[in-house]
């Protein structure tokens, strides 16, 4: 396989993934964010109930894994190239800040105490403000999301500008 088919492949699943994940965040953001954290502590409670046979810790850690294997993918075959470089290794860098650290760092330790720390083991006003504290910092992940999105696709759409044949004026 050529380097130009094998550098398409890799864009296309970069941003098909990259949507993914962002449009995955959207969908939270406005369908379960308001019924999980609307009314925390009890909202927190019917979201341990409802959310058993699957839930976004299904959902976002592979695909996450996707859009970081397929950025560094892209990187290594971009590398060369200084026009699409920088738009791959910053959808990358956007992602593994916004979605992977980010997350690691704000996300994980409140999802602990909101949906893995036993019922009762903190106080309704603690869980309140940590339900606030998620959904502010959500609208980090959200944003990054959007960022990793665009330049994966600007970077998608300059490759096919430069790969497009060229044809002859009449």
């Amino acid at each position: 396989m050529s380097r130009t088919k094998l550098t398409w492949i890799v864009l296309i699943v970069l941003v098909w993934t990259a949507m993914m994940s962002f449009g995955g965040v959207a969908a939270e953001t406005v369908m379960l964010y308001p019924n999980i954290f609307g009314d925390a502590p009890a909202s927190l409670d019917r979201a341990r109930e409802f959310l058993v046979a699957g839930g976004p810790s299904d959902y976002f850690p592979p695909l996450g894994a996707t859009v970081v294997l397929s950025s560094l993918a892209a990187i290594a075959l971009t590398l060369r190239n200084r026009r699409l470089r920088w738009y791959v290794a910053g959808a990358a860098a956007v992602f593994i800040a916004c979605e992977f650290l980010f997350s690691v760092v704000f996300f994980w330790p409140r999802n602990e105490i909101m949906f893995v720390d036993p019922v009762g083991t903190h106080s309704p006003e603690y869980l309140r403000q940590v339900a606030e504290e998620f959904v502010a910092g959500h609208w980090v992940r959200l944003a990054g999301g959007a960022v990793t999105s665009a330049l994966a696709f600007t970077a998608l759409l300059r490759f096919a500008r430069e790969t497009a044949p060229v044809r002859a004026e009449r």
